[in-house]
């Protein structure tokens, strides 16, 4: 159900009613009981979807989620033995970017 905004034109009393879809605007304000109120247009706040049910993976097959969640299990010990294949970023050996010295802007 939406909630709208009204505006009385009598007072000037803004509120706002949750109310379904089919049911008539209000027409009597409640601050004033005048029948000057008018439904204002508004942007609304948008949808807001709550449990489960909404996304592709929540109709994911048993085995499937079994298989997903193996992976989640394995991937910190793969990520682990990876580290130790490549060598560190900082190391102290010989440069990989050698520039040849007939490249030197000095002539020596």
């Amino acid at each position: 159900m939406p909630t709208y905004e009204y505006h009385c034109d009598a007072c000037g009393h803004n509120f706002e009613q949750f109310q379904p879809i089919t049911s008539k605007a209000i027409k009597d304000c409640p601050k004033c009981k005048k029948r000057k109120v008018r439904r204002v247009i508004t942007g609304g706040a948008g949808l807001i979807f709550k449990g489960t049910g909404f996304y592709q993976t929540d109709y994911r097959s048993k085995s499937y989620q079994d298989s997903a969640s193996k992976d989640k299990k394995d991937s910190p010990a793969k990520k682990e033995k990876d580290k130790k294949d490549t060598p560190p970023s900082g190391s102290s050996g010989p440069s990989q970017s050698k520039t040849p010295d007939t490249c030197n802007p000095k002539g020596d």
